[in-house]
């Protein structure tokens, strides 16, 4: 089982959590519409290290950028993007 280290709960199971997307797929509101397609359906998906926005769904809400191996699920580690959510 994965263990997740919540920036605010500590360690915690990868069921309480929520993968959204790798951190180089989020593309900025003025980006052009060549620029966003690359960046969503036309990059790599390399093994090895990478960076990940995870969501503490059943947990505290928050949200964190979490690097992982993604071939040994090793975390190298956790950042919060914002505070928690839930009191």
């Amino acid at each position: 089982m994965l263990l997740i280290p919540c920036p605010h709960c500590g360690d915690r199971a990868q069921a309480e959590f929520a993968y959204e997307r790798t951190a180089d797929s989020v593309v900025p509101l003025d980006a052009a519409p060549d620029q966003a397609v690359a960046a969503l359906f036309t990059r790599t998906n390399p093994r090895g290290i990478d960076e990940e926005i995870w969501r503490h769904t059943y947990g505290c809400g928050s949200w964190m950028l979490i690097r992982r191996d993604r071939v040994s699920h090793a975390i190298e580690w956790v950042k919060p993007i914002g505070p928690a959510v839930l009191p």
